[in-house]
Parts: structure tokens; sequence; C-alpha cells
């Protein structure tokens, strides 16, 4: 069996979206303090993270864009976890309908769209002028019935105006997205096997997640 990281490692300080706080790691309990609560010869680390949702490679849950809406605690393990795989390799920066069309059976699947955009992660390129789903694509994805949708950009939707229609689309349906994955040029179109459970936390829209994928033999 092999297995493919599609997730970006997290690290303080680093940038996941232009004006999001980065991650703060630090240490609680040190080795060194801990020789007061053990005998010699035994000692433990315990850190500290402290860092918005949106951190690394992250899930969007319905609570994430509604209020009322399915948060980390309530979302289906089987809407996260070993899902069949569809890979779309885009090359358009508006992915439309149209770049959809090679995709037949998507119903249960979880669709990832493929841009290589993940090349510019940790640079300002990054975060200018990205590959992005469209409204109508969206509704495509949704009306067909995928499980989760996913992209190697730095946000599912444009970031040109302030409206998200494919977050707005795609979460109504309960149909969960992620964000910032990487390594997707190492699945095949279909057959892999999708892992992208984040912790269960109430009330909490987004968390991020260690993606991963399980290559068919």
């Amino acid at each position: 069996m092999a297995l493919v990281e599609l997730n970006h490692v997290i690290s303080a300080g680093m940038l996941t979206f232009p004006g999001l706080p980065g991650p703060e790691i630090g240490t609680h309990l040190s080795y060194q303090e801990s020789h007061d609560h053990y005998p010699a010869g035994t000692e433990f680390v315990i850190h500290r993270v402290s860092m918005v949702g949106n951190t690394g490679t992250y899930v969007d849950s319905p609570a994430h864009r509604y209020r009322d809406g399915v948060d980390l605690e309530n979302l289906p393990l089987s809407s996260l976890a070993d899902l069949p795989t569809v890979v779309v390799r885009c090359r358009e920066r508006a992915i439309e309908p149209a770049g959809l069309a090679p995709i037949k059976d998507i119903e249960g699947s979880a669709v990832l769209l493929h841009t290589g955009w993940d090349r510019h992660w940790g640079t300002p390129a990054y975060a200018q002028n990205a590959p992005h789903l469209t409204a109508a694509a969206a509704r495509l994805l949704a009306d067909r019935g995928a499980a989760l949708v996913g992209i190697d950009s730095v946000n599912l939707d444009g970031m040109a105006g302030k409206e998200r229609p494919a977050h707005t689309i795609l979460l109504a349906a309960g149909i969960p997205i992620l964000e910032h994955l990487t390594g997707l040029d190492q699945l095949p179109a279909t057959g892999a096997r999708l892992h992208a459970a984040p912790p269960r936390i109430r009330g909490c829209g987004s968390f991020s997640v260690r993606s991963y994928a399980v290559l068919p033999d």
C-alpha cells in the first residue's frame, strides 16, 4: 500500500491566507521542567499551539459559511475518510464546467482540482491571480453528487472580489471543501482513496488536516 501526503507542513509564523495570523508554536512543559514530576531518566515535553482554524491544509464545514450549518463535530466521517477520488487536471485560472467535462461519474467521490498552484506555496505569488472554481462549476459538482471538493490553491473561490459563490453553493449542499492541497501530481485520475478528517471540534467551522491518499495497487 502506497501513501501520498497531500498536506503542507505547519510551522511557526507561516502564512496560509493573506491577513490571517500565522501559528504560534511553543512549549507548555519542557523536558527539563518535567524532571520535577518524573523519576530520573524519564522526561516529557508538552507543546502549546495557537492558530486559526484556516491554517495549512484544512477542511471547511458548512458552519464555516452558515450560522446553522453542520460544524466539525457533526460533519460525517463518511464525507472525509476513505473517499474515492477523481483528480481533474486544470490549467485555466477560472475553472468552468467545460473544464470538468472529462470527468464522468463523481457521485460519492472527492473531486480534487489539480492546478499546480502549490508550487507557489510560501511566496507572494501564491495569493495572486490564483486558480479557482466558478459558481457554475460548483453548481455542477453539487448537482452531480460530489462528496468533497478540494484544490491545491489559496482558495476555492476567486479572490478578486468579496463574493464566495463556490463556498456558498457547496457548503449549502453539505459538501466539505479542502483547500491548500499539495502533491496532487502524484495521484492517478481515479483509483486513489482520500483521507482528510479534522478533529471533532464543537462549534468550529474549519480546521487543519493531515490529508493523504492511499494509492491503488
